[in-house]
């Protein structure tokens, strides 16, 4: 079943979906959401999530700036969601995702995250400054961040997921994260940014059943 929760974080309360397995978990995972807010894209991944094994939960990181939101990906959203981002930040988003995964974690699970686009930047800060397992799908905003491996050296595993065609993500910065990151799983699919919503018209089927299958068999590993 999946429902909404409060959740209490340093920067005020924030909702936050969570999708349960039916079964004994086998881990925790904290959904990090695009700039266009916990939708319905986020939610169903959050239950697929779920369906695979694990307690999901997906925080409202626009919530301590506006509350409710759910976007869609025209471009007068992707405006929209892009001024939510920046109002938010990285910081106070973190402290968010940090809160979301100790309330995992205080239910005795082994916690990881797995983002998509903003989300995936936050989730590679969430391995790097959190130590946790974490997935990044086609993160455009990690490169200024790919030295903090080495100010604290990564002790959890990290995979990405990239389009080849993603043009907020050229090859040099794909390039860079091989450079920064040599031991990672780099995945590179034929495809562009937003491969695995299926809301985008960059919706890659073939690329998305790919990178899940890669990305469950990375949790299984990373949380057993």
């Amino acid at each position: 079943m999946a429902h909404w929760i409060d959740l209490d974080t340093p920067v005020g309360p924030v909702q936050a979906w969570r999708a349960d397995p039916a079964g004994i978990p086998r881990g925790g995972l904290v959904v990090i959401q695009e700039i266009f807010g916990v939708n319905s894209h986020i939610r169903d991944l959050a239950e697929r999530f779920a369906r695979a094994g694990y307690v999901a939960l997906a925080p409202a990181l626009f919530d301590p700036v506006e509350r409710g939101v759910e976007l869609g990906y025209d471009q007068s959203a992707a405006a929209r969601g892009g001024e939510l981002r920046n109002a938010v930040g990285f910081d106070r988003a973190m402290q968010i995702v940090a809160s979301a995964a100790n309330l995992l974690q205080l239910e005795g699970l082994r916690t990881g995250t797995v983002g998509y686009c903003w989300g995936g930047s936050l989730a590679f800060l969430a391995n790097t400054r959190l130590d946790l397992p974490a997935v990044s799908y086609y993160g455009a905003r990690t490169v200024p961040f790919l030295d903090e491996p080495t100010r604290a050296p990564v002790r959890a595993p990290v995979m990405f997921h990239f389009g080849r065609h993603d043009g907020s993500i050229p090859p040099e910065a794909i390039e860079q994260h091989r450079q920064a990151l040599p031991t990672a799983p780099i995945h590179l699919y034929d495809a562009g940014h937003g491969f695995n919503c299926e809301l985008r018209a960059d919706y890659d089927p073939a690329s998305a059943a790919l990178a899940w299958t890669r990305t469950l068999d990375f949790l299984a590993d990373s949380l057993k």
